[in-house]
């Protein structure tokens, strides 16, 4: 019960023998081997009731969305993670984080976008939303990764609580940061009806947090909604990341498949001691078990770029 979304024709020699930080193939800090770089990607999830239905149109699983796009100049993916809260009004949720993925997407492969500026990316998506004839509304956190092909650099942009991980030789070396207003409600951005606004909580998409840094052939880039990292700590997200090693291209598939699987099927483990429970507890509230959740997983891997 899961669809898997693969983009790229890439070549991942380099990518599958684990390159490790003193490889000289791995240019030192990344802007060594004078190559382009891309990325190879594959990507899995859940709705949170899959049994209605599985991959709709447009990428979304349940009521998170995501994209993955190629351009010249660099490759771009990003997820969003519609609040359901909107259901309760009449509102599908899934429309606003769907459009808005369906809108970055487009801004790139029209070459309207600039690689080490994400939050522009975003910014000009939600502004076109805004602009619509027929208000949509909704609310959706969002998170774009850029890797800039020549500068061999990763630009990131992350509103909320989705978010992304970048792992090396074993290791996570780079993450983003979660942005919560308070327990459980996340930075986001919004479309209220005229007589809401001020009262729907709503964020600037210049309030995403924002980083720039060089990454290497070889590594391994995690982007997912929350419903990833509320069920599945870091250990167990790199321990099936290790199966990634002397592996092939449809290998990145299976893994993205894999970890979506283990985070659907602890979600509704009510013993389990979730990470979403332990933030909870750390806020004062007797929670145990996995939080149920639309899963999204975009698993990617820093490889040489062929056109």
């Amino acid at each position: 019960m899961f669809s898997v979304l693969s983009y790229g024709r890439l070549v991942a020699r380099a990518v599958l023998g684990g390159l490790s930080q003193t490889d000289p193939r791995a240019g030192g800090g990344g802007g060594g081997g004078g190559g382009d770089y891309g990325l190879v990607t594959a990507g899995c999830g859940f709705g949170k009731d899959f049994r209605k239905g599985l991959l709709k149109k447009g990428a979304c699983y349940g009521d998170d969305a995501c994209f993955v796009a190629r351009h010249r100049s660099a490759d771009v993916l990003g997820v969003a993670d519609g609040v359901g809260g909107w259901r309760d009004y009449g509102v599908d949720p899934s429309q606003f984080s769907g459009t808005l993925m369906r809108t970055c997407e487009r801004l790139v492969k029209e070459g309207r976008f600039v690689p080490s500026n994400p939050i522009g990316i975003l910014t000009t998506s939600y502004c076109e939303l805004l602009q619509n004839k027929v208000p949509l509304l909704g609310s959706s956190t969002a998170c774009i990764v850029v890797l800039d092909r020549t500068s061999h650099r990763l630009h990131t942009a992350n509103l909320g609580d989705s978010g992304f991980l970048v792992v090396r030789g074993g290791e996570v070396v780079h993450r983003s940061d979660e942005q919560q207003h308070y327990f459980n409600t996340p930075f986001q951005l919004s479309i209220a009806p005229p007589e809401a606004e001020g009262v729907v909580l709503s964020d600037s998409p210049d309030a995403a947090d924002s980083t720039s840094f060089d990454v290497q052939l070889g590594d391994i880039i995690l982007t997912a909604t929350d419903g990833l990292f509320d069920n599945m700590p870091d250990y167990m997200i790199l321990q099936e990341l290790k199966k990634l090693k002397n592996s092939n291209y449809e290998s990145i598939q299976q893994t993205a498949r894999s970890i979506a699987e283990q985070a659907h099927e602890l979600a509704y483990d009510p013993n389990y001691m979730s990470p979403f429970a332990q933030f909870a507890c750390d806020n004062g509230l007797n929670v145990r078990g996995g939080k149920p959740d639309d899963i999204t997983v975009l698993l990617s891997i820093v490889a040489e770029y062929t056109d």
